[in-house]
């Protein structure tokens, strides 16, 4: 099927000037729906979203800064085009200033209004067709690439086989996970996570298996694992190609017999349990090298989804970033409306090494520092200039790994700080020395049902 062209919204009261700009829009190719004042094309909007809105300044009723304001409080990501007899540069500076996408003088040059309303096109977020989709509401996109693997993971989740979601850190595997468990005949079930690469082996057998009471020193009563507590959902582990190779035995055989046996048990627990694991490593030449069991592999690469690295979809840096942006607003607590034209073209050029993640932490810092409604493209720069990539420096990567091995410790023991430091063969003032740097409290894990302080609140990713 044909896709349908982009849409252009123009607001002049002068017919002739109307049907001329119109004409001309329409031969370039776009589809033109022409109205003659500003409450008509917000009654339009009402019904139909275009990709950018060309209007006139002067108009009989509301004018054009007006209907710009209102648009603007509706969907910021929408840009508009000024059309103007009457421009002064001042005028042009401070509707700039206020996020109108350009602003252009009648007698106007016809090369550059349609290349305008191209750059408006490419830079705007335009729809979001994921967002009519209540399974994958959460991922936002337009772009051909990740519409194919949302057709794959759609047609995917209705049956039951592994899948295996590959992709570089940072491109959302667990979003796809969970919209695949969103869109599965399971969505009532559980759906329960876990980084295999963020755990110490020790403690990855007793998340994931189980143990019971006196299993090991410590084990003063029995634990559920991961894969019991997902039984009738779906359960996503998180870069697999990390898991050691002891463990990886263990899983395949639950894979095979769809049975668990928790560590210290004698008898299995029969599960039904849908896996989805994702990596950012290459499993296959984990396998040919012998880090990662062929066996397994087979087992859980029954169907593969590749996710493409932002770099690969930048037609949706726009509307990522307006999204994000949204969300930001609201946490700061700011009156913020959209990113200038020149913002989102530095947005649209950055190399993105680290991906969604990489774009949400740039959008924040943007957010946070911003003292006007329009984010300009210097606080852009200056946020991509120090968040280069997504690796973290020695320090950071040693402390974020230090607090996730205690927070699993104290989920293990469920808090009792005694038995938390004997497995970890340190003294308990020294254990505590090094629960108060990572800002834990023993408390916080002693209940059945544990907020997840690793993560906290959240919002892709």
């Amino acid at each position: 099927m044909a896709a349908s062209r982009p849409t252009v919204l123009l607001v002049d009261d002068d017919p002739d000037l109307l049907k001329l700009v119109g004409t001309r829009l329409t031969s370039a190719g776009y589809e033109v729906v022409a109205v003659e004042s500003a409450e008509a094309a917000l009654a339009r909007l009402s019904v139909q979203r275009p990709q950018v809105v060309v209007t006139d300044l002067r108009l009989q009723g509301l004018d054009g800064m007006a209907l710009f304001q209102s648009i603007r409080a509706s969907d910021p990501a929408l840009p508009v085009i000024v059309l103007t007899a009457h421009g002064t540069i001042p005028d042009a500076v401070e509707a700039t200033a206020s996020g109108v996408f350009a602003y252009l003088t009648k007698p106007y040059d016809p090369a550059v209004l349609l290349a305008k309303v191209a750059q408006a096109i490419t830079l705007s977020g335009g729809t979001d067709p994921a967002a009519e989709s209540g399974w994958c509401r959460d991922i936002v996109t337009r772009s051909a690439a990740m519409q194919t693997v949302l057709s794959e993971a759609k047609m995917v989740a209705a049956g039951d086989a592994a899948v295996l979601i590959q992709g570089e850190s940072g491109t959302g595997k667990e979003l796809l996970a969970r919209a695949i468990h969103q869109a599965s005949p399971r969505r009532e079930g559980p759906f329960v996570a876990i980084n295999c690469g963020a755990i110490p082996e020790q403690l990855l057998e007793s998340e994931l298996f189980g143990h019971v009471k006196g299993a090991f020193t410590g084990a003063h009563r029995p634990h559920t694992g991961l894969i019991q507590t997902a039984h009738g959902g779906t359960l996503f582990l998180d870069e697999i190609g990390d898991m050691p190779t002891l463990l990886q035995v263990k899983l395949l055989r639950v894979l095979q017999d769809r049975e668990v046996r928790p560590v210290g048990a004698i008898q299995a627990t029969r599960v039904d349990v849908r896996f989805i694991s994702a990596t950012h490593r290459d499993l296959r030449q984990a396998v040919e090298e012998g880090r990662f069991r062929e066996d397994l592999y087979y087992r859980l690469a029954v169907v593969t989804l590749k996710l493409p690295a932002l770099a690969e979809r930048r037609e949706d840096i726009p509307l990522l970033a307006n999204h994000y942006l949204g969300i930001l607003a609201r946490k700061y607590r700011k009156e913020i409306t959209g990113f200038s034209a020149e913002a989102l073209e530095a947005l649209m050029a950055a190399p993105w090494p680290g991906n969604v993640r990489q774009l949400a932490n740039v959008v924040e810092q943007c957010c946070a520092l911003t003292t006007t409604p329009v984010i300009p493209a210097s606080l852009v720069t200056r946020a991509l200039r120090e968040n280069p990539t997504e690796v973290l420096s020695y320090a950071e990567a040693k402390a974020r790994f230090e607090r996730d091995y205690l927070i699993q410790l104290l989920k293990l023991t469920r808090g009792n700080v005694a038995e938390a430091a004997r497995l970890a063969q340190r003294n308990r003032t020294e254990f505590y020395r090094l629960l108060r740097r990572a800002n834990l409290q023993p408390g916080m894990f002693k209940y059945d049902h544990l907020p997840d302080v690793a993560s906290g609140e959240e919002a892709e990713s």
